[in-house]
């Protein structure tokens, strides 16, 4: 932490509660003359602001009253703080009393309280508001992406215990397979093995739980793409970001403040369709969109992948099951369409330990007809270990035996 953080957070420890409410005041008072100009926004604009107001700050003072005025207009106001942590990855607000980080170890609660519930409802409907949405007693549930946050919001009576906030922080931090090796994500083998599937354009899912790092992984396999593929990304609210130089990317869109409006994932799959790509990706698959992604699979889009919320590699196609009914299929379609469309099943897990690849397995059909995926390489402590799908994995990517 630099000496200038440090020196912001001790004169913010040491002012009592008159001297707070004098500095709230003087914020308020400067957020509003920056808005009142409408020039865009920069932080020599910010210093003038809150030297017009007269007031003898120091260099310190003047420091934080910029900071504060910038987080309130374009950040996370009181929560601004919390992401000089570069692990944080989510912030969640429990009412005024309780804020909770979740910085990679898994979720601890921070010392910072705001003074009021009325406080906490101002943030979340700001940050609403940033979106084009509006939050309010007739829609006490909202969820919208912003620049780097993803922001839910959940107002009272809806929520008992004050308004809810929970933020998912977007660090546009990308990872080499070498990097994810190297933090215990990946193992060698599964790293080779996962290139291969990339190179073989072989159709994929990557699975997990929330915050096992499904999106990272995908990320960065779409990077081992060629250079001459077009890459269409297909998401509900844009986190892929591959470092590929033809990515473009299509994101939904919720209804706006009349109730209408909205964009689909279901719809803008069939968009992408049209848009040439060479490897076509939905960020998560958790609907009607399923439909569209094995249908695009089966007519001659290989290599195409995505996301799927599964607390395990072997419960991966009673998931599809479900997403299938949303879209309209029987148990039969679905099975048939996910057997013909889908290779290869990479299933994340989240422990004391990290993130990890926990088993790569195969997509097929069971000796009863029944969809399965069957284990090909398991994480078993420092390594991983061949299971019954290695050999017809090893035949599918044309890779050597296990050493």
């Amino acid at each position: 932490m630099s000496d200038l953080t440090r020196s912001r957070r001790r004169a913010s420890a040491g002012t009592d509660s008159g001297n707070h409410d004098g500095a709230a005041a003087m914020v308020s008072e400067v957020r509003l003359a920056v808005l009142a100009d409408q020039l865009p926004l920069s932080g020599a604009r910010l210093a003038a602001a809150v030297q017009s107001t007269g007031k003898l700050l120091g260099a310190t003072g003047m420091l934080r009253t910029v900071d504060q005025v910038h987080a309130e207009l374009q950040g996370l106001g009181p929560l601004q703080h919390l992401l000089e942590d570069l692990t944080v990855t989510d912030i969640l607000v429990n009412g005024p009393d309780e804020v909770w980080v979740d910085g990679g170890a898994g979720l601890r609660r921070t010392s910072h309280r705001f003074s009021t519930d009325a406080e906490v409802r101002a943030l979340a409907t700001r940050l609403i508001s940033a979106a084009g949405r509006r939050l309010d007693d007739g829609n006490p549930c909202v969820d919208v992406r912003l620049a780097a946050f993803r922001v839910h919001a959940v107002l009272p009576p809806v929520s008992n215990r004050g308004t809810l906030l929970s933020i998912r922080v977007q660090r546009h931090r990308e990872f080499t397979m070498a990097e994810l090796i190297e933090s215990g994500t990946l193992d060698p083998l599964m790293a080779e093995v996962l290139h291969a599937v990339v190179v073989r354009r072989l159709n994929f899912l990557v699975s997990g739980a929330t915050g096992t790092g499904k999106t990272t992984l995908l990320s960065t396999l779409l990077a081992l793409s060629a250079s001459s593929e077009r890459l269409v990304t297909v998401e509900d609210a844009a986190e892929l970001t591959p470092r590929h130089p033809h990515a473009v990317s299509l994101q939904c869109r919720h209804n706006n403040a009349e109730n209408s409006g909205a964009i689909d994932l279901a719809e803008l799959v069939r968009q992408a369709m049209r848009m040439r790509p060479d490897r076509l990706i939905v960020g998560e698959c958790r609907g009607a969109e399923v439909r569209e992604l094995l249908a695009a699979m089966n007519t001659g889009h290989s290599g195409a992948g995505g996301t799927i919320h599964s607390n395990s590699a072997e419960t991966v196609p009673a998931r599809l099951m479900a997403l299938g009914a949303l879209a309209g299929l029987n148990r039969e379609a679905i099975t048939l369409q996910a057997a013909s469309a889908l290779d290869i099943v990479v299933h994340l897990v989240r422990s004391s330990g990290g993130r990890q690849v926990a088993v790569i397995g195969l997509m097929e059909l069971d000796n009863a007809g029944a969809l399965r995926v069957r284990p090909a390489l398991v994480r078993c402590g420092g390594g991983c270990e061949a299971a019954s799908g290695w050999a017809r994995l090893q035949d599918l990517l044309r890779i050597g035996p296990l050493s």
